[in-house]
């Protein structure tokens, strides 16, 4: 089994307090604690993102097809902006927000770069009126449209240093900090890639705000493609593009999406049993929480019973949330809740929704004993100590898991020492 990596502590000052006394110390969950502050109110502000795209101090984190560039599974790597210099140029934001919507031109391919915040640790070196540190870009260096080539040479640079882009379905190993900037960058570049056209008019949308939001453009100095199918060719003055509703009133942008999800440790009437559930597809004895998206106009709470009831047929009473987690895959916020079985409602059935192979309570020394000796990721061998045929968990950079903790160790406080 891989080593496991620390958890992040909370993003909040550690000061004794009426609501750290009454309900515990705040649980941070991995990919959540970023060492960044985002100041999102100065994305706009092109005299700022500019000189921090330049500055000695800045580093950028470089992402092919969603893979990021690192030195090992553990940590991440960074380029200067000489190195990405060949694809994004001199300067993307030398020109306004407003230039750069009036100048657009829908068949040149322009890089996407992302300001995620500046490191206020590191206070030396650049700064711009009261707010200092160094500051993180991201670029999406997959070779797309126009710029493959340019792409494909700072890819190859990269590689040509010792770095690699780490592929993989999910990235679990890079150390806390690193981790939480990886999940905000990849969650911008992979909303970015999915919304290449408006949502109103189907027309194509350009990236504003540092790579936070994307605008549908009123005109366009590409024409439209000849009733032959033929090339696109370039106007000498933009056309007007047609109407599209985002452009009226307050709603002309499309915003960034973050999907809530719960996920809920629930625990038998007596809270002597967690219920857990397993899919097809996991390792033999592998078992987590249960979890699900939530509804419109559902309340967290109505989403935890609804979901457990629909997945397990049990019937629950109390639900209190206990923490959350970022999960970049590709924007879910995962809504960590504890829940509790009516008296009655504790017999399980899977009926309702197909989506477990099997659920069933488990008892809590049993929990005890798997968070012990049996966590592991999905493609991982266990912890040192695992029997086989024993339950197995999953690892402690998944929420599921510190929700078991939880369980496990009282409910409330800090998580048990297992």
């Amino acid at each position: 089994m891989p080593p496991q990596p620390d958890l992040p502590d909370p993003a909040h000052h550690d000061v004794d307090s009426m609501l750290s006394r009454k309900f515990g110390r705040e649980v941070a969950n991995y990919f959540s604690g970023s060492p960044l502050n985002r100041v999102s109110f100065l994305r706009a502000d092109h005299g700022f993102i500019s000189s921090a795209l330049v500055h000695p101090t800045t580093s950028f984190l470089l992402f092919n097809d969603l893979a990021p560039l690192a030195k090992d599974p553990t940590k991440l790597a960074y380029a200067t902006h000489s190195d990405v210099k060949p694809l994004i140029g001199e300067n993307p934001f030398e020109k306004t927000e407003e230039e750069m919507i009036k100048e657009y031109n829908s068949t040149v391919t322009l890089p996407l770069v992302l300001f995620l915040g500046l490191d206020e640790r590191k206070k030396e070196g650049f700064q711009h009126g009261i707010y200092s540190g160094s500051p993180y870009f991201a670029v999406d260096v997959t070779p797309r449209g126009t710029l493959q080539k340019e792409a494909a040479g700072v890819i190859e640079a990269m590689k040509a240093k010792g770095l690699q882009f780490i592929e993989g379905r999910m990235h679990m190993t890079l150390n806390a900090p690193e981790a939480a900037i990886y999940a905000q960058a990849r969650a911008l570049l992979d909303w970015n890639a999915r919304n290449p056209f408006c949502g109103g008019c189907g027309q194509p949308t350009l990236s504003v705000n540092a790579g936070t939001k994307r605008v549908c453009p009123p005109t366009d100095y590409a024409s439209l493609p000849t009733a032959q199918g033929g090339a696109t060719s370039v106007e000498a003055k933009p056309r007007e593009r047609a109407a599209c509703a985002t452009r009226k009133g307050i709603s002309n942008l499309c915003f960034p999406r973050t999907d809530p999800t719960v996920i809920m440790a629930v625990v038998s009437h007596d809270a002597k049993r967690v219920l857990l559930g397993r899919q097809k597809r996991w390792p033999p004895h592998w078992y987590s929480t249960l979890a699900g998206f939530c509804e419109p106009a559902e309340s967290v709470e109505e989403a935890v019973r609804r979901e457990v009831w629909e997945e397990s047929g049990v019937l629950l009473g109390r639900v209190v949330i206990h923490s959350t987690q970022p999960w970049p895959y590709p924007a879910n916020l995962m809504i960590g809740a504890i829940g509790q079985a009516l008296p009655d409602g504790e017999k399980i059935h899977l009926e309702h929704d197909p989506e477990l192979e099997d659920a069933k309570w488990v008892e809590m020394d049993e929990i005890r004993e798997a968070l012990k000796h049996g966590t592991s990721g999905l493609g991982d061998a266990p912890a040192e100590g695992y029997k086989e045929g024993s339950l197995r968990l999953p690892p402690q950079t998944a929420i599921a898991n510190q929700l078991l903790q939880a369980v496990a160790g009282g409910f409330l406080g800090e998580s048990p020492k297992i």
